[in-house]
């Protein structure tokens, strides 16, 4: 699969903090080629930036860049999915497949906005995919296969890890992993003002805690033990 994804043109339309990730995640595991990666941002001075350090033609217009897209990674704010949805239309056909990152916006609804049949596969990554620690709930539009779901599941496993799951349910996949690390944060910051109250430097509280905690989620996904054995 990561060769075919090498083959093929990928168009990222919002390249803010989440599409930055991404983008620079599949140039530097040669995921894309980056001759045939197009990104958008909304003003030139950004555009030239990234241009210069990642070393992908960024443009400002969206319809330019999605222009013989294979996949359109559609990283926009939700409220602005449907301008942008209606923008892109009419670059778009049966063979481009569309992910959306956008929060809440259900599959209909932006393949309501394209034309017939086109696949779409909707996507909720985490703040950890910065690290290359991320979580990703994928599920699939009433147009896309099992090979767009590969894909989608490829390009994602790139900065963490993956879990194909029912439309019905990418609510909860908002609700649990997407907010999760705001938790976690919050108990992993208790941990260390516990050690802090009791004589240890806040450096060295909060590097024990932030470990225990890594090392706890670690024996579950590598054990599948239930986290109260």
């Amino acid at each position: 699969m990561t060769q075919k994804l090498a083959e093929k043109k990928l168009a990222v339309l919002g390249v803010g903090k989440l599409g930055g990730i991404l983008l620079r995640a599949y140039v530097k595991q040669e995921l894309f080629s980056p001759k045939r990666v197009t990104a958008t941002v909304a003003h030139a001075e950004r555009a030239a930036a990234l241009t210069q350090e990642i070393g992908v033609t960024v443009r400002t217009e969206n319809r330019k860049a999605a222009q013989g897209a294979d996949i359109v990674l559609l990283c926009v704010k939700p409220k602005v999915v449907a301008e942008v949805l209606q923008e892109i239309a009419p670059e778009l056909h049966e063979k481009t497949l569309v992910i959306s990152v956008a929060a809440s916006v259900p599959t209909s609804y932006i393949e309501q906005h394209l034309g017939p049949k086109i696949p779409v596969v909707r996507v909720m990554p985490n703040t950890p995919s910065t690290v290359g620690c991320g979580m990703t709930g994928i599920c699939r539009g009433a147009h896309a296969e099992a090979e767009h779901l590969e894909i989608a599941r490829t390009m994602f496993d790139a900065v963490g890890r993956t879990v194909v799951v029912d439309e019905k349910n990418m609510d909860a996949v908002t609700g649990l992993s997407a907010s999760g690390p705001a938790f976690a944060y919050i108990i992993l910051e208790s941990l260390a003002e516990a050690g802090v109250k009791v004589g240890l430097p806040r450096d060295v509280a909060t590097l024990l805690a932030a470990q225990t905690m890594k090392g706890a989620a670690s024996v579950v996904l590598e054990t599948g033990d239930h986290p109260a054995l």
